[in-house]
């Protein structure tokens, strides 16, 4: 039982990205980008990720710029369902809200340009996907429903013990008429509730590393070539533990509770059968003629749902039989790393003095995640599969367009627009489960610059965030909510050569109600919370 309910947590947990980007994809990767989003076809040293072509544009010399983020986000589930009011710690309540927090204390990234004549060389560090852990201190809707399942199965065992012992009742004076001897009463299980503590913690990095060249064709005209390498690095831990079922008054521990079950459903089948039986030999009898027509609709009815009841006792037989086979407790641990590749091209062309235009195009990258992993057979829950040792699992990050606009309507302000566009639909993950977005993602940005001085820069801007979410995709952990984010902050120059940054960004986002399951006041609803804070110092030699 708990392998099924720490095999279920496992599935639910995926990628954790605590960062502004696509669903597997970070796209701040520096504190410029924090101050103002739409980088797009900016000119600076942060356009070694955002706009790479138009570095080329930059003076002559050795950049490099160091960033550090600190990143915190909430992850909240409010869900629904009427086995949760059989919780112990629920107080009769069918809703309860699961939330779950994403640290990420030091998201760092390096970006670093050598330029000279037409020709930048260029090397940029950065932690394009993942970037924290998420903690669930009190589990998730997910499992704690399955074990509220399991609680209300058991309860309706009971239910179906009593209408057996009163069909018995029903037909004992039938029993003494034709000299036959009644089943003897089915005992109850007692079964009212449930109780269990439960954790579970993912945590996952996806380092770049990238390098290329960007050369001006003309002087104002350029591109770009590179590749980023890309290392991914995953923990997932899940414990469950105390799992209790309720018989009375008191809780008992469900491992020692379930050898008990077995015994029950036996007197509900061999009661089940003897009626049967019974039926069949009084429709067969001479005398049945003689009884009364409202008892023979009576006897009628009782066998349709008796047969019916005998092929639901298997089928639970067949479902009793999984539980004791994971009765006993573990905890999960699997670690998950892959390494994989990916080309990136760009171009940036200054129309002139005002205008400037870019577009850059990451090409998508297998990633194909290797699990060190407890679990070492294969599950009969196929979705477990995903964390069996050794198994390698699809975690591609989504190919990438960029388009973005710079107009300076006078030289000390910046006005910027940009465009993203993730082909989600393209990528491969696990159980395809790209296959149930309805489309790809799109990103909107806009933002301004201001140089208040020749050494104060202050700017701010926004980004709209819309994703091709269903229902079926949608889960636990692995869900991502359409939002709209904005950021504000400074760049002051300290020295001729050095430049200091801070900046602000938060992402609001908005709610998405799942309904679609298919038990009766099931749903769910999700929601987030991020912010960001970042430094950065930039050297130009």
């Amino acid at each position: 039982m708990k392998k099924i309910v720490l095999s279920l947590i496992a599935f639910t947990m995926t990628s954790v990205s605590a960062i502004a980007g696509g669903i597997l994809t970070n796209t701040n990767q520096s504190v410029l980008f924090l101050k103002n989003p739409a980088r797009d076809a900016a000119i600076g040293l942060d356009g070694v990720y955002s706009n790479p072509a138009g570095v080329a544009f930059m003076p002559e010399g050795f950049h490099v710029a160091f960033n550090w983020q600190y990143a915190h986000q909430t992850r909240t589930i409010t869900s629904t369902n009427p086995v949760f009011a059989l919780g112990k710690k629920n107080e009769g309540k069918t809703m309860k809200e699961f939330q779950g927090v994403a640290d990420a204390p030091i998201i760092p990234s390096l970006q670093a340009a050598y330029n000279k004549g037409n020709w930048s060389v260029q090397f940029n560090f950065s932690v394009p996907g993942g970037g924290g852990s998420c903690e669930f201190a009190d589990g998730l809707g997910s499992f704690e429903s399955v074990v509220g399942s399991i609680a209300s199965k058991f309860m309706a065992l009971d239910q179906t013990a009593a209408q057996l012992n009163g069909l018995t009742t029903m037909l004992t004076p039938l029993y003494t008429m034709f000299g036959a001897t009644a089943p003897t009463a089915i005992s109850s299980t007692g079964v009212s509730g449930y109780d269990m503590n439960s954790y579970m913690q993912g945590r996952q990095y996806y380092f770049g590393f990238q390098l290329g060249t960007a050369y001006k064709i003309k002087e104002n005209l350029s591109v770009y070539g590179g590749l980023r390498l890309l290392y991914g690095s995953a923990t997932y831990r899940a414990r469950i533990s105390n799992i209790m079922v309720k018989t009375g008054s008191a809780y008992e521990d469900f491992e020692s509770f379930l050898p008990k079950v077995p015994a029950q459903m036996q007197e509900c089948m061999t009661s089940a059968q003897q009626n049967l039986n019974f039926i069949n030999q009084v429709e067969g009898h001479p005398a049945y003629a003689t009884l009364p027509a409202e008892t023979q609709a009576q006897l009628t009815a009782a066998k349709m749902a008796l047969s019916q009841g005998i092929g639901s006792l298997e089928q639970s037989k067949g479902e009793m039989a999984k539980l004791a086979k994971y009765s006993e407790g573990v905890n999960l641990l699997s670690n998950q790393s892959s390494l994989g590749i990916a080309p990136i091209i760009g171009v940036d062309w200054k129309m002139n003095d005002k205008f400037n235009f870019a577009a850059k195009y990451e090409f998508k990258t297998q990633i194909r995640m290797e699990n060190e992993s407890t679990v070492f057979e294969a599950s009969e829950i196929g979705a477990v599969n995903k964390f069996r040792d050794s198994e390698k699992v699809n975690e591609d990050i989504p190919a990438l367009l960029t388009i973005g606009a710079r107009w300076n309507p006078i030289d000390a302000v910046n006005l910027n627009l940009g465009w993203h566009h993730y082909f989600d639909k393209n990528a491969n993950w696990y159980n395809n489960s790209q296959d149930l977005l309805r489309g790809n993602t799109n990103e909107y940005l806009a933002g301004v610059e201001w140089d208040v001085t020749d050494k104060l820069n202050v700017s701010c801007g926004g980004q709209l965030t819309r994703y091709g979410l269903t229902d079926e995709y949608m889960n636990d952990m692995s869900f991502v909510v359409n939002s709209y984010s904005f950021g504000f902050g400074f760049s002051y120059k300290v020295k001729d050569h050095v430049t200091l940054s801070a900046a602000y960004f938060q992402t609001n986002y908005g709610n998405y109600n799942r309904e679609n399951y298919p038990t009766a006041g099931v749903n769910d609803t999700y929601t987030r919370t991020n912010y960001v804070l970042g430094l950065g110092c930039q050297v130009d030699l």
